[in-house]
């Protein structure tokens, strides 16, 4: 069937082409002469009018025109007194002008085949006897009374008609082989389609979804293309609904699984972060009522421990909340343009006494504004927890630096303390919630693991880039945030 539609459209299409070129043969083979000589002889009434509006009677004055005329037209010009004697000619001689002027007889065809010199009129040299050249005449009477000759030979004439039928001919035949050259091609790009489409719905048969027809038609085979595709889409969506389903339910499977593995770890890490402040509260308010401690000043140190262990977890309890706002997403950022730089020794300012009381030696250093959009107090928590962090493991030459400087469009603030270096392995770790490198140590100073991942989930938030990283004598922990030019804030 497939092939009966190609040859269908080949041999029809090729007969359509083969019968318009015949029917132009024919009609140029019979009608062509009579079409050409026709144009020619309106040619040469459009010349007499030109001669005759030029022509005063002395053919001296125009006879630069006439020659013009002559060498582009191929027109041969004679022009004749009332008394049919020459006065001007062109050359070649029309048949039967004799050299001189004419007195009596013979008189050329033209002149004899005449009947009214009045009448602007071509004709063709009627029949003659033995060889002669026939000639397209035309005979007019000019305005003065002179009479015109015009005249070309039909053997050019015909010679031209008979090279125009041959080309025509020869372009017929190209014609219907290209022609059918290019229709087979058509065809065969007609009905790719159909095979298309044929190859798609095998496909569906075989429960192959994939394939889809390209439409790039808005007719019938567009159409149809648009159904199969539709049919195609909707049992395809199905299944994959279905293979996704199933999906989905190995994903929650698994979800819930380390959901679950999350909040074990989670209440077996804040038992054990709350156990031991717990544990101290209950041991020294139990030696408190028992009066255990006999003078003020051992009640006093009770009373101490128990309010100490109270505020680590009224910090771990603080922290927790933090996290979980961070975390779920509610955390609503206040962004407001200000200077990193002065918020960071706004911060500092804090901790000179308790710089002063630990002997650590601090220094500061700025270059120019670090101007930043950010909440302002969420950062301050970032820096607030890295100058923790910093006080608690500081060691060594109990150097703390603070920087803060702006380069390649970012405000980069970093916070060194002298001490030991982080392992290696720990760097991504200590991110992690109740992660702690020293458990004892960290314990010491009542840390809970919680404080650097609340600066990761703040500078998260912020779209900002942190890190730490060893340096010589000690470690360097920094954070990045994107810089506000002077400019944008004043225009802002």
């Amino acid at each position: 069937m497939k092939s009966s539609i190609r040859n269908q459209l080949f041999w029809g299409i090729s007969s359509l082409i083969a019968f318009f070129v015949l029917l132009s043969c024919f009609l140029n083979l019979n009608f062509l002469d009579k079409y050409y000589i026709a144009r020619k002889g309106a040619a040469l009434h459009q010349e007499f009018r030109y001669i005759d509006r030029i022509y005063q009677g002395d053919f001296e004055k125009i006879r630069t025109q006439l020659e013009k005329l002559v060498q582009t037209r191929g027109a041969n010009i004679v022009i004749l007194d009332p008394n049919l004697a020459v006065k001007y000619e062109s050359h070649p001689r029309p048949p039967g002008l004799p050299a001189r002027p004419m007195q009596e007889r013979p008189l050329p065809r033209f002149v004899t085949q005449t009947e009214d010199w009045s009448k602007p009129a071509y004709h063709i040299d009627a029949p003659q006897k033995g060889p002669h050249t026939e000639f397209l005449n035309f005979t007019a009477q000019l305005h003065n009374g002179d009479y015109l000759w015009l005249g070309t030979p039909l053997p050019e004439i015909r010679q031209s008609v008979a090279i125009s039928n041959q080309f025509f001919l020869l372009t017929g035949i190209l014609t219907i082989i290209i022609g059918g050259i290019i229709v087979l091609l058509y065809s065969r790009r007609f009905t790719r389609p159909i095979l298309e489409l044929n190859a798609i719905a095998q496909n569906m048969a075989r429960l192959d979804f994939t394939a889809m027809y390209p439409i790039k038609t808005e007719n019938e085979i567009g159409e149809l293309g648009r159904s199969i595709n539709s049919l195609s889409e909707q049992l395809g969506k199905s299944i994959s609904e279905l293979q996704q389903a199933n999906h989905q339910l190995e994903l929650d499977n698994e979800r819930q699984r380390k959901i679950d593995e999350i909040r074990k770890e989670f209440i077996s890490n804040v038992s054990h972060e709350l156990k031991t402040p717990i544990a101290l509260i209950q041991g020294y308010s139990e030696g408190l009522q028992l009066n255990v401690a006999d003078n003020e000043e051992d009640k006093n140190f009770y009373c101490g421990v128990i309010m100490d262990e109270a505020n680590k977890m009224n910090k771990l309890v603080r922290n927790l909340l933090d996290l979980s706002e961070i975390d779920s997403g509610y955390l609503q950022l206040d962004r407001k343009v200000f200077d990193l730089g002065q918020l960071a020794e706004r911060v500092i300012e804090k901790y000179q006494l308790i710089l002063k009381e630990q002997e650590i030696h601090l220094e500061i250093r700025r270059d120019g504004e670090a101007m930043v959009q950010a909440d302002m107090g969420r950062i301050e928590q970032v820096l607030v927890n890295y100058l923790n962090n910093a006080v608690e493991h500081i060691d060594g030459e109990r150097q703390l630096a603070v920087s803060v400087r702006a380069e390649d469009g970012r405000v980069r603030a970093a916070v060194f303390n002298s001490g030991k270096p982080i392992p290696e392995a720990d760097k991504e770790k200590i991110w992690i919630s109740f992660y702690k490198v020293d458990q004892a140590r960290t314990r010491a100073y009542g840390g809970s693991g919680l404080g650097l991942s609340i600066v990761r989930a703040i500078l998260e938030r912020h779209h900002g880039r942190f890190g730490v990283c060893n340096r010589s004598g000690g470690v360097e922990f920094w954070f990045e945030l994107e810089a506000v030019r002077t400019d944008e804030t004043e225009q802002g």
